[in-house]
């Protein structure tokens, strides 16, 4: 599971890009119990989600013309290298690499089958103060056309690892970072699109003390169930929901694991 011991090629950011901020402040405030603070007016509106006082997540306004969305961040410790590995793979390069107030850099990225992703080199802030805890990301998952495919373009970039596992109806790929135990520093995976889903993109997960109770209350606070919670052995019980505006993102409910 993912940590905030961030190395290359670790998830070390998530923001959603929102509509309407006070509107998923709200939402997000109910199913997970954050709380939103604003930043200054020079982010033109950007804000962290807070969980027991440290960052979970954040979000900004959307882009015109753009889909509400989760965005994944992956540490870099070169910006222009990865940058041109993105070009060089087929992928593209949508924001250039930036400095963000001192706080470090970002620049956003499209894979070949259209997944947006982003990285982050850090300075003042090395990312998410807390993962893996109750309300908090936990996994992020790649779902494309061509799972390979996909592995090869992320693997040239940060050199991911991964290691097969046998679902129900799929072979999914579970991915890790390049250096270390790869258990321990496996943090998501790649799975083939479902029949009749065209949009390749990364689903974050967050992890929940109880799946079904967290899906009855998105319901009622304007989400939308995709899939209900379902055990999956070896893993735990996931769900999948959409917030009122429209982002994709997931629950988990972790098996514990065996010492």
């Amino acid at each position: 599971m993912l940590g905030t011991d961030y190395r290359t090629g670790s998830p070390n950011w998530i923001d959603l890009g929102s509509p309407d901020i006070p509107r998923s402040a709200a939402f997000y405030r109910a199913v997970f119990g954050w709380e939103f603070q604003l930043l200054g007016p020079e982010t033109g509106g950007y804000g962290f989600f807070k969980s027991d006082g440290k960052t979970v997540a954040a979000v900004g306004e959307l882009n015109p013309g753009a889909t509400s969305a989760w965005t994944v961040y992956f540490r870099t410790d070169d910006m222009d290298a990865t940058a041109q590995a993105v070009r060089d793979g087929g992928g593209e390069v949508r924001v250039e690499p930036m400095d963000v107030m001192g706080e470090g850099w970002l620049a956003q990225h499209t894979d070949p089958q259209g997944a947006e992703f982003a990285v982050w080199k850090p300075a003042k802030t090395q990312g998410l103060e807390l993962a893996s805890a109750d309300n908090s990301l936990c996994w992020v998952e790649l779902h494309v056309p061509d799972p390979e495919a996909a592995i090869t373009f992320y693997n040239g970039l940060f050199g991911h690892r991964f290691q097969e596992m046998n679902v129900p109806g799929m072979t999914y790929r579970v991915l890790s970072i390049a250096d270390g135990d790869q258990q321990d520093g496996s943090f998501g995976g790649v799975a083939p699109l479902a029949e009749g889903e065209t949009t390749a993109r990364w689903v974050p997960y967050f992890a929940v003390a109880d799946v079904d109770a967290v899906v009855s209350t998105a319901q009622t606070s304007g989400g939308t169930v995709l899939m209900p919670g379902a055990d999956v052995p070896e893993v735990g019980r996931i769900a999948w929901l959409a917030d009122p505006g429209g982002s994709v993102f997931a629950l988990l409910k972790p098996l514990p694991r065996e010492q």
